[in-house]
């Protein structure tokens, strides 16, 4: 399964999960902790994990080709509910 990951600086990852999760959750399956987020995409799914500085974001596809859709979707959202945070996403393969 092709798989892409990030590791974002921030001081509100956990912020930025519970933005994420509620934003999706109207339309997609989601699961959600307070450290921990899981949307499930029909191409694909996005675990993301709070930890201390920093939001890890993983992409998970059955096909290659879905895989830079999915980071493109998840990178757009990501920086629209960071508001005028600056996020560096570096996806790595």
């Amino acid at each position: 399964m092709p798989l892409s990951r990030v590791e974002i600086a921030t001081p509100s990852a956990e912020r930025l999960i519970n933005r994420l999760c509620k934003h999706w959750a109207h339309k997609l399956e989601v699961e959600q902790t307070d450290q921990q987020g899981k949307i499930t995409f029909a191409t694909g799914t996005c675990l993301m994990l709070a930890e201390p500085d920093k939001l890890v974001v993983a992409i998970e596809t059955l096909e290659e080709e879905h895989l830079d859709e999915l980071e493109g979707v998840v990178e757009r959202h990501l920086i629209r509910m960071a508001g005028d945070e600056e996020l560096a996403i570096v996806w790595e393969n």
